[in-house]
């Protein structure tokens, strides 16, 4: 008979057998001190294979969890569409971001208008979202709950009021709006568009945020524009209006933000211009990523 310790394949028993033993009486020791070791061992390997299978499920399960979570999550509803209004003879399309609320409030949603810049001219309407606002409404709780109006100026063209107006009143009599609440923003070209609608209409807006424009085109440009009157600018002075402008762009110096804001505090506007150290014409993105900004933006309310 083979022995314990040479047995091939076999556990080593660690007992010290004596030598007046048995062949028979040792082979009923082996035989009975096997079968504990090997269920020892046994245990601890199916405990082994069971951690490992219920590890990644369980992990999965959690994602599964946090997915089921995170997808009932409603963003608000995208629409695109046409305008009776025109620029340089080019009917105009406009985006619309509606609340996911199935009811508006008793005295109806907030608006903003929206006006982009220069790159996102043309008839490619997705370009709209790509920087400002509805780039993020998944993000920031005030623009999930107001509606947003876009509208796309052509290629080669330049905004002008009384179109940013016929969509602004298509968008009033669509929805339920707070009349009250209703603000503009827009960078580049769309902070000159602000500032322009600001000086047209000081009595619509609640408040105003534009970035890196101005006031005048032609001061820097040989363009058609619809003209910019400083004075008529002052006719805002009581409307909120918070400015940014990166400090070193080279495309719309900052002087031409900060031409227009110290213009209005010398008429005891409240007016203010945040510059950006460092920052050249790309303020934007860092002024539109800044949730207190909308915090400020939304709770002013038209007197």
């Amino acid at each position: 008979m083979e022995s314990p310790s040479s047995a091939r394949g076999t556990l080593r028993l660690r007992c010290s057998l004596s030598p007046k033993i048995n062949e028979s009486s040792l082979t009923k020791v082996w035989v009975c001190a096997r079968p504990p070791r090997q269920n020892k061992r046994m245990k601890f390997i199916r405990l082994f294979l069971l951690t490992c299978l219920a590890f990644p499920l369980t992990t999965a399960c959690q994602a599964t969890a946090k997915t089921a979570v995170t997808s009932t999550r409603v963003l608000p509803q995208l629409l695109t569409k046409s305008s009776a209004a025109s620029i340089a003879g080019t009917p105009l399309f406009f985006q619309v971001s509606l609340p996911p609320a199935a009811a508006a409030p008793a005295a109806g949603w907030p608006l903003l208008l929206f006006l982009h810049g220069a790159g996102e001219r043309g008839r490619d309407v997705s370009l709209i979202g790509v920087h400002g606002p509805l780039s993020l409404v998944d993000t920031i709780d005030e623009l999930r709950s107001c509606v947003i109006v876009a509208p796309q100026c052509p290629t080669d063209a330049w905004w002008e009021h009384d179109a940013l107006k016929t969509i602004l009143d298509e968008t009033r009599a669509a929805y339920p709006i707070d009349e009250k609440r209703i603000y503009v923003t827009g960078l580049s070209m769309g902070g000159y568009g602000t500032w322009d609608m600001l000086s047209r209409y000081p009595d619509l807006f609640a408040a105003a945020v534009p970035i890196c424009g101005g006031g005048d085109l032609t001061r820097l440009w040989e363009v058609p524009t619809q003209g910019f009157e400083l004075g008529n600018l002052l006719l805002a002075k009581d409307v909120p209006i918070r400015a940014f402008h990166g400090e070193v762009d080279t495309v719309v110096p900052v002087e031409e933000s900060r031409l227009l804001v110290d213009t209005l505090q010398a008429a005891g506007s409240s007016a203010t211009l945040t510059t950006y150290p460092g920052v050249g014409h790309n303020s934007w993105a860092q002024t539109y990523a800044d949730p207190e900004l909308y915090k400020w933006l939304f709770a002013q309310v038209k007197r």
